[in-house]
């Protein structure tokens, strides 16, 4: 556990720490403790951010990537030097188990330093002659810094997801307003803490904690910024794009999820039964990569579906910090209630409860839910079609490899997909036909930085992670001249 002073200040801009005007309370959701508040900063803050991040851009641009690595792998060192205390943060903030917060922080460190291998890499490309048809030009090409970028980032992931933009932006030469989530913000606190030591110049990195109205939207719309990053929801990312679009800067989203897991008829039973329990209840299911929608086929279908609801009750449902722990909370009372009011809709709408759907007898307080399945769910109904960003499976049965696929393919979503079987040759057909930006075969959802993330139709705009999370916050110029 943590100990935290009654406030926190909430404003990290120009290399100082302020308090704003806004009173964020900080809630354990284990407990639903009081953790702290934060004082969050609102448009005047955002303005006095972006004005330091457009001052410092002037030289933070001109360094050379080799510079820009060094500190990369400063913050990476920073986050590895703390990394039981920033586990303990995000279990207290998020309510996630101590061994998954593990994950989280490692993935940070990782991140932060692959990022500084590209940086370096940098400067070898910065003038890149290209070949033209005539011998009477010449060109090269550059690639630039976009600017002052503007970073909003989700509460079911903290640091990772700032991690996958904070890392190329910085790397790219971009200066960074960074608005964490109201509910969340205690790891990406103690992140901007230990940026602060990296030896980032001042204004290069800025913070604003503080609500989506207060700050995202005037980040969103100040016309300094080159381009807003955002992960979340969809329909606050429409919101995003709405009020980037006044002064046409560049967008990246990374938006939902509804994605499928398909087990064909030659699985393995147990392998697949792990990865639906992974897919769908890993960080309570409050994940947009969830594979909440579970196709099985007819041979295996009641085999798997007993198996399943087995191992699912059998889930250690608890405190993030017992030992014992495979699923903690969802993340504060309204998320809690929103999942609630999924279950109940799909009962409304026929679905069949395998198990779950109910608070766990032994928790009375936090905002806990038992690892709960459906079947027989109607196609049409929000449970099998909408992202409910809680611990809930629904199962359904296919007859023919061409139904699983065009089941899965079925969405408005295509973030990412698992396939099980045992056929090398049908794993990546079917990998091949789903319209999904990840796909992992008799795997669970690992993910490294050197490999993209993000989706088709409604699930994103752009790539994270990888060459492409580094391009995201690149301009790029041709530079030709008459020989």
């Amino acid at each position: 556990m943590i100990n935290l002073p009654t406030t926190l200040d909430g404003l990290y801009i120009n290399g100082q720490w302020s308090a704003g005007r806004e009173h964020l309370r900080v809630i354990n959701p284990a407990t639903e403790a009081l953790l702290t508040t934060v004082n969050g900063g609102d448009e005047f803050a955002v303005e006095h951010a972006v004005t330091a991040a457009a001052a410092a851009f002037k030289d933070w641009s001109k360094t050379t990537g080799a510079e820009r690595a060094a500190i990369l792998r400063n913050i990476a060192n920073g986050v590895r030097n703390g990394r039981e205390h920033l586990m303990n943060l995000q279990s207290s903030n998020n309510g996630k188990p101590l061994f998954e917060a593990a994950i989280d922080v490692d993935d940070v460190i990782a991140t932060f330093e692959y990022y500084a291998e590209l940086a370096e890499g940098l400067d070898a490309q910065r003038d890149m002659n290209v070949p033209l048809p005539s011998d009477d030009f010449s060109a090269r090409l550059r690639r630039e810094p976009c600017g002052v970028v503007g970073l909003i980032v989700p509460w079911n992931f903290p640091m990772v997801t700032t991690a996958w933009k904070l890392a190329p932006a910085l790397a790219a030469g971009c200066c960074v307003v960074l608005k964490p989530s109201e509910v969340t913000p205690l790891p990406e606190l103690e992140l901007a803490a230990i940026i602060a030591e990296s030896g980032l110049p001042e204004g290069v990195f800025n913070l604003v904690c503080g609500t989506g109205l207060a700050v995202g939207a005037p980040l969103s719309a100040d016309p300094r910024i080159a381009k807003i990053s955002f992960t979340g929801s969809n329909a606050v990312g429409v919101q995003v794009m709405q009020r980037a679009a006044e002064t046409v800067k560049g967008v990246s989203l990374e938006l939902g999820g509804k994605s499928s897991l398909l087990v064909l008829e030659d699985a393995d039973l147990e392998l697949a039964v792990e990865l639906a329990c992974g897919g769908g209840f890993f960080n309570a299911g409050q994940m947009c990569s969830a594979t909440s929608r579970v196709l099985v086929a007819d041979e295996l279908a009641d085999e798997f579906l007993a198996r399943l609801q087995q191992r699912a009750q059998a889930i250690r449902v608890a405190d993030p910090f017992e030992a014992d722990v495979e699923m903690g909370a969802l993340v504060n009372q309204a998320q809690y209630q929103r999942v609630l009011g999924h279950i109940d809709r799909g009962l409304s709408a026929g679905a069949r409860l395998v198990c779950g759907g109910n608070r766990p007898a032994h928790l009375p307080r936090g905002f806990f839910l038992q690892p709960t399945v459906f079947t027989e769910v109607p196609l049409d109904s929000a449970l099998w079609c909408e992202e409910i960003f809680g611990p809930v499976l629904c199962v359904r049965s296919f007859s023919s490899e061409a139904e699983a696929i065009a089941l899965a393919n079925d969405s408005q979503f295509g973030l990412v997909a698992s396939v099980v079987t045992r056929n090398a040759e049908a794993a990546e057909r079917v990998a091949n036909a789903l319209q999904a930006g990840l796909v992992w075969l008799n795997a669970p959802q690992v993910i490294f930085p050197q490999t993209a993330w993000g989706g088709y139709k409604q699930s994103s705009i752009g790539r994270e992670l990888g060459p492409w999370g580094l391009a995201a916050f690149q301009e790029i110029k041709h530079v030709i001249r008459a020989v």
